[in-house]
């Protein structure tokens, strides 16, 4: 399906969007900073409305069932699921985590160290001694097959060496951006001034009308991107199946996430106002979802054997509520 691509280090690719209704949307905002609205090298002004680790992780949700565990047609596919045992019962996998199998909950604890015992050896990892990287490629593919291409950073490992980047990285961001300056209040129908409060519950700004500032943003153009980075996953040296399942998963992720709609916060609901558009290599047209998918499904089986038996490992995890000083 992918042999155009043979020789084409990355897979470079856009789709521009607009507010499914009117003109105004919402970006991301950081602490301390609020949105992220900087000057192109021409003078032209623009916006960061979704960064690349807000866009990995929606990129993940869109092969997640509504129990935020694998989508069935999916089955195959490696991950970890954690029970946690003790002051929670909650259920967790390393496709939710936000440090993917470098979490605590997985490979930190007690209930962790057979799974990283396992994992290092299936990675030839020990501190001291060069990494093989194409070992530990191949210990991820068959613990939890997502991380190469969303990126993983094993610091509770070890000596903490094994990180490997994203091979799949997106975000959105805006061209021609001006300020829609508007504004509300939070009304209180029982007491305006703020002064009736609730006994044993006094906190600010939770009594009285409270006026506050919205800032929203207009675009000239709003743009999605895509890049793949092919060599990254040629690198992996892990076979033709395995290197096409990877690729074909990660444009699968990409056409769910554009066909799914991109309602990323309440003010902020976009649509595709083009179709996916490969930028590099020139004459490569991204396959379908249908078509994504039975390549998912024919590479899942193709190299079954890759991942671990069963391909969803389990384990549980105790934990404990850490004290509260004072």
């Amino acid at each position: 399906m992918f042999e155009s691509l043979a020789d084409a280090s990355r897979l470079l690719m856009h789709a521009d969007l607009r507010p499914v209704q009117g003109d105004r949307f919402q970006p991301t905002g950081f602490a301390d900073l609020g949105a992220a609205v900087y000057t192109a090298p021409d003078g032209t002004r623009k916006l960061l409305v979704e960064s690349a680790q807000s866009m990995a992780n929606r990129l993940e949700a869109t092969i997640l069932g509504p129990d935020s565990e694998l989508d069935p047609a999916l089955e195959g596919l490696s991950y970890v699921r954690v029970q946690l045992e003790g002051e929670s019962d909650a259920c967790t996998n390393s496709l939710i985590e936000a440090h993917r199998l470098n979490s605590p909950f997985i490979i930190g604890g007690d209930g962790g160290k057979a799974f990283q015992e396992a994992f290092v050896d299936a990675a030839g990892y020990a501190k001291g001694k060069r990494i093989d990287w194409r070992k530990v490629a191949r210990a991820l593919y068959r613990y939890d097959v997502n991380s190469l291409l969303h990126g993983v950073f094993l610091a509770n490992v070890g000596d903490g060496r094994l990180k490997v980047p994203r091979a799949l990285t997106a975000f959105i961001e805006a061209t021609g951006v001006r300020e829609a300056v508007s504004g509300g209040v939070k009304n209180d129908p029982i007491d305006p001034t703020g002064t009736l409060r609730a006994k044993g519950y006094d906190k600010k700004d939770v009594y009285g009308n409270v006026p506050y500032q919205r800032i929203e943003y207009t675009a000239a153009r709003i743009t999605a991107y895509f890049n793949l980075d092919l060599a990254q996953i040629r690198a992996f040296d892990l076979g033709h199946e395995a290197t096409e399942l990877l690729v074909a998963l990660a444009l699968l992720k990409v056409r769910r996430l554009l066909d799914g709609g991109l309602r990323l916060r309440t003010a902020c609901d976009l649509q595709p106002v083009t179709d996916l558009i490969v930028d590099q290599p020139k004459g490569f047209e991204v396959p379908g979802a249908d078509r994504l998918l039975g390549r998912v499904q024919s590479a899942i089986a193709a190299t079954h054997e890759m991942f671990a038996d069963p391909p969803v490992t389990e384990i549980k995890t105790p934990v404990v509520r850490k004290k509260q000083a004072g």
